[in-house]
């Protein structure tokens, strides 16, 4: 495994961190450099309600409730730190989740198997397309309601499918995305990164996250710079700013350190 590039892990924490860990033991050696930030919600009554709703079984409209779905692990984790004590998750409600990273921290946070929805881990798309594909028939659509759990903003995709279906959807910020402000050691490998572009490579897992690098590094050239992308939006967001040598991969440890072992990611 010499000569391995070194893996910037651009997740928010804590889940670079958790990444990090996975993936050095799988050999790779990986560091932590975040290019979100998560922060609370702005308001967190639209939270509180929502979990009212959950335990209710239906919304202030008195449609019933069919489905949550969350968009990444980080609202997961904000949405159940403010779950009342007390409570659980009600068995029939579905909880839908477009990818792996988003499933697991469901289960973790004490939901039941047979709620979870969510691509199968063979299938290769983890968004809501593919989501779609194993939640449509789950539900009874017409004149119930959903709630998209998520940060600010996000894709109205699958928002639009289920206000076709009939399903009165309701947004839930859970989180904020910010800019992370890299300290001296991150600034440190920022500067390394950049110097040497062959001895890193890149994890991306959010387009908005690769957006924030110009503005960490303002001028820098990216043009021989090497990334990997868990979806093929973010390569393109990637390869936008300049990165030409940009490989989709499945959003696991295993499948990246795969990769990067094998040599497809040179």
């Amino acid at each position: 495994m010499a000569g391995l590039p070194q893996l910037l892990v651009t997740r928010p924490q804590p889940q670079a961190d958790d990444w990090v860990s996975r993936l050095q033991a799988l050999g790779v050696t990986a560091s932590a450099f975040p290019l979100l930030g998560i922060d609370g919600p702005a308001d967190p009554a639209p939270v509180q309600a929502a979990w009212r709703a959950i335990a209710d079984g239906h919304d202030d409209q008195q449609r019933p409730l069919a489905m949550v779905m969350f968009v990444s692990p980080s609202a997961v984790q904000r949405f159940v730190a403010s779950q009342p004590a007390g409570t659980a998750w009600p068995p029939g409600l579905v909880a839908a989740a477009p990818g792996l990273g988003t499933r697991l921290a469901l289960q973790q946070a004490g939901v039941p198997a047979a709620a979870l929805c969510s691509p199968a881990d063979d299938g290769g798309q983890f968004d809501s397309e593919a989501l779609w594909a194993v939640l449509q028939h789950r539900c009874r659509w017409p004149g119930s309601a959903a709630l998209v759990v998520r940060g600010e903003s996000g894709r109205d995709w699958l928002a639009e499918v289920l206000r076709q279906q009939g399903a009165q959807v309701h947004f839930v910020e859970a989180y904020r995305r910010t800019v992370p402000v890299p300290d001296a050691a991150a600034q440190a490998l920022l500067v390394q990164a950049l110097a040497r572009p062959d001895a890193f490579c890149w994890l991306f897992s959010s387009s908005e996250a690769v957006g924030h690098l110009p503005q960490l590094a303002p001028g820098a050239d990216w043009t021989q710079a090497r990334a990997l992308a868990t979806h093929p939006r973010i390569a393109e967001a990637a390869r936008q700013l300049g990165l030409q040598r940009v490989h989709t991969v499945a959003p696991t440890p295993e499948a990246v350190a795969a990769l990067l072992q094998g040599g497809s990611a040179a």
